[in-house]
């Protein structure tokens, strides 16, 4: 046959159906199809009034249709390069369908995954068209038919929808694992995984795929190499085949996630220590957003998936499961795939028994290290020593067959011990997250305000490898059980090893053990009175102990006399403008979620909220939760290419509360702020403050260097110079007693909001929350920016050490205490110039 020509077909079609009736009707089988074929792309480029009947009439013979012919049909309906639109074919859907499903089922085989993505356009449609909705019915019960049915599968090979073509993971699992995957019942097993469209997995599917995974040759290995290519599988662009084919940037195509569904669920049954760790891997792979960050992470349904499939872990794999549900959401910033962490870690330390915190404390890995904290791995002539030490830094370093401590790899071990070293830079790595996480943990629980009787602390605590590192650097209170939670009954101290236990030692220097039948919390300084927190401050600077996160320098924010005459809200840090990208990545560093700002629907206001953490010891579902929600507004001062704003400003914080866990045991109730616990209150303003002081315009020394785009004056300055806030105000607490050690002592006073500096040529301001400098006389503003390595204070910072705000305005003292030897034009222009 040469083809039905559009003149032939627009002549025929111009006499009527009954015309073409009877062109069709002498014709064997081969002709036939050329006349459905030529009908169908008519229809789907227009008017399918036209070839209703006749297109109808043909999908109902047998006509033998080839595997190319089907696919030929499809293709047309759907995916970047179909004939039709996506309007078009809900339109059309019952005229263009139909023979396209009868091409399908007569050919040896079919395009799966454009018979999916049409049964999907079938399923909304019967929603929206009711009046027809026996015929969307219809098809889409031909359609569940044609899926069930097994696939051929050529020799040596598999079938083609398995591991297709739609996204650069099937390929390359083709690639490299073609050997494997040709072996006796993997084609079999992999269909099963293929069928699951959904995040969990029935019973009976579990049994099914377990049946067939132990008549699988090396079934084991293949779940296993599978699932590490799609953890370790970048995002790209994938194939999209839905009704609109956007084609979007994720991990995998449709049919291979769900594929992948398949695969995490079977890894549930597999006995080996591989399995919690991949899916976890997988879990924070597809869940981590595009490009690293935010909320749209690479694939949200391999991430759900992972996740329930954690949550399913029971008996000795639960330990190890919190801890991936625990680590998560350090990375994982979707609101919705975090919902779901939340739940599966419930349900995990439900069933074992425990509560969430106690489930995942148990789980910690040592990853070899010993009691000292140190890991040691032969190379050679040498020995590579991976340690953890106080307060929580990992490090690698490598002992010669001297003794000698190495900071570097020596060259003998590079070139002969390469595989192994990368081995151990891989620990490393592994260490640094560890550490990371734990350092994380144990500041919830400081915000959390958790309790552990003494067995626990020492186990879990204070003698494990990796996590004392960081709790041994951290200040506990201590009581015996039973007593009251008065704040007069608890004894704070540094953890100090006595014989074979362990006793906190005071700052006056006396020692409270801790023994059986006491109990042990971390120390925050909401708690004590003013006179404990001067203490510790003073020896924790006197000692030069610096801490893994803020604990005894940590701000709290009691409630003010303002916000008790708001009643429901705080304004404290209302009014503020921030560069919205910088505050974006720390609020979700913080752990607050909501959509984002922007030129586009719903972008002009945003809430982010944060559930504030719950006392570990507390069972799931009991207790009071605690969120506060935290406004922000676009200011417009255009957007970046993709429209996200680049200012906003800031507004109310309110609080809400609710009994139990999530779910439905009572919705979230607005409450006034005298009865939000003051911990709660405190540790939520603190993050706020974070997001003021640090993304502020104000904190920006080149604003007012933008000439006639800069903005917002009148606030850049009365931020930059106005009152102390309370990080500022602990500031200036630790330079009162850090600057008589300096080389500059003489040279500078501390007043109510300002360093003041005698420099050689004139005297300098530095705001003591922006770091921003006025000159005096005449209070000219000084832009300067200071090199702080070369112009480091040789004094011990307790925090702020690496860059921070106290570091930064030590750098500027001691850089304009020498003014005559300032060097720059550019600072030396601006001070010569009064």
């Amino acid at each position: 046959m040469v083809g039905i020509t559009g003149r032939e077909l627009n002549e025929a079609l111009a006499e009527g159906p009954e015309v073409v009736r009877g062109l069709i009707g002498p014709l064997g089988a081969e002709g036939r199809r050329e006349w459905a074929l030529a009908l169908h792309l008519r229809a789907c480029g227009g008017r399918p009034e036209q070839t209703s009947e006749l297109l109808d009439d043909l999908s109902r013979q047998e006509l033998g249709w080839s595997t190319e012919e089907s696919d030929r049909l499809l293709a047309r309906l759907a995916g970047q390069d179909a004939a039709v639109s996506p309007y078009e074919l809900r339109g059309s859907f019952l005229t263009l369908v139909p023979l396209a499903l009868a091409a399908a089922e007569q050919a040896p085989e079919f395009d799966r995954a454009r018979v999916r993505a049409l049964r999907r356009t079938a399923e909304s449609l019967r929603a929206y068209r009711s009046g027809e909705f026996a015929g969307f019915s219809a098809i889409r019960d031909r359609v569940d038919a044609l899926l069930r049915r097994e696939a051929p599968v050529a020799p040596g090979g598999l079938p083609r929808h398995l591991l297709d073509g739609l996204d650069e993971y099937g390929p390359a699992m083709r690639a490299a694992h073609g050997e494997l995957l040709a072996g006796a019942g993997v084609a079999a097993f992999l269909g099963h995984c293929a069928h699951l469209d959904r995040p969990r997995a029935t019973r009976a599917w579990r049994r099914r795929a377990a049946a067939l995974l132990a008549a699988t040759d090396r079934g084991t290995d293949v779940v296993r190499l599978l699932l590490e290519g799609i953890a370790a599988q970048a995002e790209h662009r994938v194939d999209d085949l839905g009704e609109y084919a956007m084609n979007l940037w994720g991990l995998a195509g449709d049919p291979n996630t769900c594929l992948v569904r398949g695969l995490l669920w079977a890894a549930l049954d597999v006995d080996a220590d591989w399995a919690v760790p991949l899916v976890g891997a997988v879990a924070l792979n597809a869940g981590t957003g595009l490009g690293g960050s935010g909320g749209f992470c690479r694939s949200q349904p391999l991430a759900t998936t992972a996740v329930a499939v954690l949550g399913a872990c029971e008996g000795a794999r639960a330990g190890e499961a919190a801890q991936w549900l625990g680590r998560l959401p350090r990375k994982v910033k979707n609101r919705t795939v975090n919902k779901g962490i939340a739940k599966a870690l419930e349900a995990v330390a439900a069933r074992a028994g425990l509560t969430p915190s106690m489930l995942r404390e148990r789980g910690i890995a040592t990853l070899g290290l010993d009691g000292r904290g140190i890991r040691e791995v032969p190379l050679g002539a040498y020995t590579a020593e991976l340690a953890v030490r106080e307060p929580g830094t990992a490090a690698l370093s490598f002992r010669g067959p001297e003794g000698r401590l190495l900071k570097a790899a020596p060259k003998e071990v590079r070139e002969a011990r390469a595989e192994e070293l990368k081995e151990v830079r891989a620990g490393l790595r592994e260490l640094k997250a560890l550490v990371a996480a734990e350092r994380s943990r144990l500041e919830e629980h400081l915000a959390a305000g958790t309790v552990w009787p003494a067995e626990d602390w020492q186990r879990y605590y204070a003698d494990h490898p990796v996590t004392g590192a960081v709790a041994r650097a951290l200040l506990w209170e201590v009581t015996e059980d039973g007593t009251e939670d008065d704040g007069e009954r608890w004894t704070a101290g540094l953890p100090e090893r006595t014989g074979g236990g362990w006793a906190l030692a005071g700052a006056d220097g006396t020692a409270r053990p801790v023994g059986p039948g006491t109990r042990l919390r971390l120390w925050h300084p909401l708690r004590a009175g003013g006179e404990e927190v001067a203490e510790w401050r003073e020896a924790m600077a006197e000692r030069e102990e610096r801490q893994p996160f803020r604990q005894v320098f940590r701000e709290v924010y009691p409630l003010t006399p303002a916000e008790l005459a708001t009643g429901s809200y705080s304004n404290r840090f209302a009014g503020h403008v921030l560069r919205y990208g910088q505050a974006r990545a720390l609020m979700a560093e913080r752990g607050w979620t909501g959509n984002h700002l922007g030129y586009f629907s719903d972008g002009w206001s945003s809430e982010l909220v944060k559930e504030l953490p719950v006392p570990g010891e507390l069972p799931a579902g009991e207790g009071v939760r605690w969120r506060a929600r935290f406004f922000v507004e676009l200011v417009d001062e255009g957007a970046r290419g993709d429209g996200v704003a680049r200012l906003c400003s800031t507004d109310q914080v309110r609080f809400e509360r609710r009994a139990g866990a999530a779910g439905p045991r009572g919705a979230w109730e607005a409450v006034a702020l005298a009865d939000v616990p003051a911990l709660v209150l405190s540790e939520a303003l603190r993050d706020v403050d974070l997001f003021v002081g640090v993304a502020s315009i104000g904190a920006d020394p080149h604003w007012r260097d933008r000439g006639e785009d800069r903005a917002y004056d009148g606030y850049w300055e009365s931020w930059s110079f106005g009152a102390l806030t309370e990080s500022a105000v602990i500031r200036r607490e630790t330079l009162a007693r850090l600057l008589p050690r300096t080389r500059i002592a003489d040279r500078v006073e501390l007043t109510d909001r300002f360093l003041r500096v005698r420099g050689e040529l004139r005297a300098y301001r530095i705001h003591l929350g922006s770091g921003n400098v006025l000159m005096e006389p005449d209070d000219s503003y000084l832009c300067v920016v200071t090199d702080r390595a070369r112009d480091r204070a040789k004094v011990f910072l307790p925090f702020e050490e690496d860059g921070g705000p106290l570091a930064v305005i030590l750098s500027k003292a001691l850089l304009l205490a020498a003014d005559d030897r300032i060097t720059d034009p550019t600072i030396t222009a601006q001070i010569r110039r009064g």
